[in-house]
């Protein structure tokens, strides 16, 4: 239970405690009076109990009906058989007691509930049939044995337990995905303490500590590896099979399975801190809050009982004033008390919002409230954060063009031996490119770095300088056709680096940051889930506009810092509810502002912890996956609080005998029982309809828009900056998608967003001075 304001914790305890509930503080450690289980298996034995009562209360009451001979001294004794209904009747209560205390304690405390109706139906047929009994003994109602409702009395109750036990069980299942969480837990560690291995519960488990893994045992606590190699299972964390790799200086979580080698580590988060805890918190936090939409039950179920209370005395005494008599009007009244459900009621929201947190744990999206997992489905435009999000988030080489007769591999091994040296994030893709192609690094001396220009030092005596073109430039010549294709290389988003040996131009090594491969199609299935689209930035515009167009979003917005981006998102707010998808420290204050904040799991802490939902997977195909999940989930709730509403509506005038007069309907209160608690069993599992959601594929009823594609075969493109022209006035055209221009094949291949006369295309190629064949 989460709970605002400033209410101490004893009175808060105390309170639900005189609800007829337990509680106590999260956190310590309090040995649970019944597990889930236990609790189940209760009711199991509280039912066997009620029906071994019932079944002889039913012989001593409907026997003789059914043709089932009673003992003769019985038959002529109606009073005795009158007082062993009464007290078979008596046991079935003191069984369900529960129903009583839980019921008139909500009296007492003026918040009447489901327990209540069931306790006052079960004592209203109790108490007039011990008053019916009395009057029968005393000789003042000497047939009033026909007036005996002791076995609807113990039946109600039966009844609601079998009710009760569906529920529970029903509901167990909606934990499951939390269970199955903590059943992953590892209860034991192999440490390392003073020279020896030692075996040791995992609470023990401290910061710091040295523990060992071997193949086929499960990593005990969040750690980071200090010695041996392994692959490690992490399935239960992302979802994703494949093993991933780990070596000295690589994260493990708690709960993962180390599959084939032997690692040593050392412990970084324990207890609660680690992330298979921190998943499990939020599952269970997002399923023990209230969403939005559940208000609508609370502001009905607040002044259910009371109202159903006034409808059956109303009831009862209707019926005596049109002449019926008294045994009659009371079964109305009970029947009244019996069929009317809050449970169901109760239950439609919380329960989905359990099963719907459930779902999105098993595929790696962490709902943090209910709240956030109704106003999911709810928005209208999802903002998308570029570094980190829509891209890889790490720099790469994508192009390397040489000058004259300098070759690829000489450029390249002069370039990672100069950039092997500097810590520039570009200069990291130049080294990580180098050693892909098994390139060996040249020894550098005199090595300098000039802040805002490059680098600098010589290999073999010579001279070798990288970096900007304006650093380059003001030491060698590069000549206008490079400097043509830097520009068009900036076009597309990436940042030219040049080199040169002593005055010698070498050449160009583009770097960009390159677009994560799902990205494209998250972003075409989100627009076609009727969502508008927009890529929120940092970087400058041109670069923005060049990944904007490749991945085809609706709008970008560039240039922004941190507060910049969080203006724009209350701007966007007031075109619709606007989800922000981010996964930096500069993305914390637009998460926040937006209705809905979406952290990519593999983001910063700050990001994760101003968002109101999380991708454990860092997947942005997992935001349509979140949206579609919220949207099934609130259909659900509004089927569930539609078929508690509508039973209530039909059912209420059945028991009450509204149609008794006009088509001879009559409600038994027995039934009424049984029906009260089918409606909340049926409630309960239509909400596990919602574990086949699928949440993952397209929708069915949303058609995929398909691009068209026309290739062109082109003469007379000599060098990268011809098919970099031919690409940029193509994609100037304003239905061309993308154009992937071949130098090699020499080819256009172009992706339209509508038909285009191909005579155009042809025409705005030869316009540059090439010809298309």
């Amino acid at each position: 239970m989460n709970i605002d304001g400033t209410a101490s914790d004893e009175d808060i305890i105390t309170a639900v405690e005189k609800a007829g509930y337990g509680a106590s503080l999260r956190g310590q450690v309090v040995k649970k009076a019944e597990s889930n289980e236990k609790k189940s298996n209760s009711i199991v034995l509280r039912l066997i109990f009620s029906l071994a009562f019932l079944i002889a209360l039913m012989y001593f009451s409907m026997g003789h009906m059914l043709g089932v001979p009673l003992p003769l001294v019985l038959e002529s004794n109606p009073g005795a058989l009158g007082l062993i209904q009464l007290l078979l009747s008596a046991a079935v209560m003191v069984i369900n007691q529960k129903f009583f205390i839980s019921g008139f304690k909500g009296v007492i405390n003026k918040s009447p509930n489901m327990d209540t109706l069931v306790a006052l139906g079960s004592s209203a047929a109790f108490g007039y049939s011990t008053y019916a009994l009395f009057e029968m003994l005393i000789g003042a109602n000497p047939h009033g044995i026909h007036d005996l409702y002791f076995e609807s009395a113990a039946m109600i109750l039966a009844l609601i337990t079998v009710g009760k036990m569906l529920e529970e069980r029903s509901k167990g299942k909606t934990t499951d995905a939390i269970n199955s969480l903590l059943s992953l837990t590892p209860k034991t560690a192999t440490v390392v303490r003073d020279g020896k291995e030692m075996t040791v519960s995992v609470e023990n488990v401290r910061r710091g500590d040295i523990f060992i893994v071997r193949p086929g045992e499960s990593i005990p606590v969040d750690g980071v590896v200090v010695e041996g190699e392994s692959a490690v299972n992490e399935a239960s964390l992302t979802g994703e099979s494949i093993p991933v790799d780990k070596s000295i200086g690589d994260t493990v979580s708690a709960a993962t399975v180390n599959q084939s080698g032997y690692l040593r580590c050392e412990a970084v988060r324990v207890g609660e801190d680690t992330t298979l805890s921190q998943i499990i918190r939020l599952v269970s936090d997002a399923s023990a809050s209230k969403a939005p939409i559940a208000k609508i039950a609370d502001k009905v179920s607040g002044v259910f009982v009371p109202i159903v209370i006034v409808i059956a005395l109303v009831t009862t005494a209707v019926w005596l004033l049109v002449g019926q008599d008294i045994g009659f009007a009371v079964a109305r009244g009970i029947s009244v008390f019996v069929i009317s459900c809050p449970c169901a009621l109760g239950l439609a929201t919380p329960v989905a919002i359990m099963v719907g947190n459930g779902v999105g744990a098993k595929h790696g999206i962490l709902f943090k409230t209910a709240a956030s997992l109704e106003n999911a489905g709810k928005s209208d435009i999802v903002v998308l954060d570029k570094t980190g999000t829509i891209t890889e988030g790490e720099p790469k080489v994508t192009d390397i063009v040489t000058a004259d007769d300098t070759d690829q591999e000489t450029l390249l091994a002069l370039a990672y031996s100069l950039e092997k040296m500097s810590e520039h994030p570009l200069a990291k893709a130049v080294v990580a490119k180098a050693e892909a192609d098994g390139i060996a690094a040249l020894n550098v001396t005199e090595f300098k770095a000039l802040s805002g220009s490059g680098v600098e030092g010589y290999i073999d005596k010579a001279k070798i300088v990288g970096g900007s073109h304006k650093y380059v430039a003001s030491l060698v010549d590069i000549g206008d056709e490079s400097r043509r294709t830097a520009d068009l290389l900036a076009d597309e988003g990436k940042t030219p680096l040049f080199f040169a040996r002593d005055e010698k131009f070498l050449g160009i090594i583009a770097v960009s940051d390159t677009v994560k491969t799902d990205s494209a199609s998250a972003i075409r299935q989100l627009q076609q889930m009727g969502l508008r689209v927009v890529m929120l930035t940092g970087d400058n515009q041109k670069t923005a506009s060049s990944i904007g167009k490749t991945v085809g979003v609706d709008e970008v917005i560039a240039g922004v810092l941190p507060d910049g981006k969080e203006q724009a998102i209350r701007e966007l707010k007031e075109s619709g509810k606007v989800i922000m998808v981010g996964d930096g420290i500069n993305d914390a204050p637009a998460l926040t502002s937006a209705d809905t904040g979406i952290a990519i799991g593999a983001g910063t802490d700050i990001a994760i912890d101003a968002a109101d939902v999380v991708l454990v997977n860092s997947r942005l195909s997992d935001v349509a996956s979140a949206i579609k999940l919220s949207r099934a989930t609130l259909r659900n709730i509004r089927q569930n609080l539609f078929w508690a509403f509508f039973y209530n509506m039909i059912g209420i005038p059945l028991a009450a005998g509204l149609f008794i007069p006009l088509l001879g309907w009559e409600m038994n209160p027995m039934f009424g029982a049984a029906a009260m608690s089918l409606s909340s069993f049926c409630v309960v599992t239509n909400a596990l309809r919602l574990n086949f959601a699928k949440i993952s594929k397209q929708d069915r009823y949303k058609k995929e828009k398909k691009n068209m594609e026309v290739i062109l075969k082109i003469e007379g493109m000599m060098c990268a900056h011809c098919s970099g022209r031919v690409k940029k006035c193509l994609e100037q055209l304003s239905d061309v998608k993308e154009a992937v221009v071949s130098l090699e094949k020499g080819t256009a291949v172009i992706t339209l967003i509508n038909p285009v006369d191909t005579a155009v295309l042809v025409k705005t190629v030869e316009e540059q001075g090439y010809k298309v064949v």
